[in-house]
């Protein structure tokens, strides 16, 4: 397949205080989150003067990719400027036809994938008859160039702990808490691939760390970030009450890996480096936060492998573990919103 263009799609965040609140607003419309945690959110970012780190890691994988892919490098945002139907119209100006488009976040679900697909068809639909054509790339959540600087990231977390606790130190794996509902229609019928492909992704990273032992028995996959109503089942158990578990079994040491995130922003640096990081202190337990893969050079090659596959069938598709790469287009009926049928995909 011919492609002209690579489009890196995000989530956005705000830019300074007078964006955070605007920016929230767009994040949960529709979703009956109260107002009151609407608040609550808002305050975190005003800790890091309403600025989310995401804007600047995002900046810097565009910048680097325009180094690595023969290909014009767009970026265009779910929530927040630069806004995705503004990125498609401008990529409709230069003469795009044909785009791929690369999605920060490297799992199935309506929330991780579905719901990016259908904000890139609207986008589409916004700039009318002219807009490109816009084909998504597969996850990548077991791809050796997420796998591995995520385990980097991990070792350098676990060099941070005194000596005496390394060895020992359990590995804490986090991704976003969604709906239990959600999560049972991710993938085809009710499969659970979003719980699948993240304790997998836990499960490849614990064994580079661990050098091939027994990685199931010295790590866990646990959530953070719940966001929706309190009546509403979600994800459990929450990292903070994680912690509370382990230190009652006598665990002395932690490193928490964000695996369900690829940069930075205020959910990780308040979820993890602060609410996580007190909880452990008050406990007694040393602790440690893995970097996400960020900019890091091969998770950019990564993405530059991802663009040869989708462009020559010779291309290897290259993916660890016991699941196999994923497919170039998702099936209908998968990940659909909870309540609703998914729409079909191109």
């Amino acid at each position: 397949m011919a492609y002209d263009a690579l489009l890196v799609v995000s989530f956005g965040g705000p830019d300074g205080p007078a964006d955070v609140l605007p920016f929230l607003e767009n994040v949960v419309r529709g979703r009956g989150v109260p107002h009151e945690r609407l608040l609550e959110v808002a305050e975190h970012y005003r800790h890091f003067d309403g600025v989310s780190p995401i804007n600047v890691q995002n900046t810097a994988l565009v910048d680097a990719l325009r180094t690595a892919v023969d290909l014009p490098v767009y970026w265009g945002n779910r929530n927040w400027h630069p806004f995705l139907a503004d990125t498609v119209a401008r990529m409709a100006s230069a003469g795009v036809r044909h785009a791929l488009a690369f999605v920060t976040s490297a799992y199935a679900s309506y929330s991780s994938c579905r719901q990016y697909l259908a904000d890139i068809e609207q986008a589409r639909a916004a700039v009318g008859p002219g807009a490109p054509e816009i084909d998504k790339i597969r996850h990548f959540y077991h791809h050796p160039g997420f796998i591995e600087p995520s385990a980097e990231a991990v070792r350098r977390a676990l060099a941070e702990l005194p000596v005496e606790l390394r060895a020992q130190a359990r590995l804490v794996f986090t991704a976003h808490s969604i709906p239990v509902a959600m999560d049972a229609g991710s993938g085809v019928a009710g499969y659970g691939r979003y719980t699948e492909q993240v304790a997998e992704a836990a499960r490849l990273i614990a064994a580079m760390v661990r050098d091939g032992a027994d990685a199931d028995a010295d790590h866990d996959v646990v959530w953070q970030s719940r966001s929706g109503p309190p009546h509403v089942p979600w994800l459990e158990p929450d990292v903070n009450d994680w912690l509370e578990t382990l230190a009652a079994r006598g665990t002395r040491a932690v490193v928490v890996s964000p695996v369900g995130f690829v940069s930075d922003h205020v959910e990780v640096a308040w979820d993890l480096d602060r609410e996580a990081r007190q909880t452990a202190e008050r406990l007694g337990m040393a602790y440690a936060r893995a970097a996400t893969v960020g900019v890091r050079p091969r998770f950019v090659e990564m993405i530059r492998e991802l663009v040869d596959e989708r462009q020559d069938p010779r291309a290897p598709r290259l993916a660890l573990g016991r699941l196999a790469a994923g497919l170039d287009a998702c099936p209908v009926g998968c990940c659909p919103q909870p309540g609703r049928s998914a729409p079909p995909t191109r």
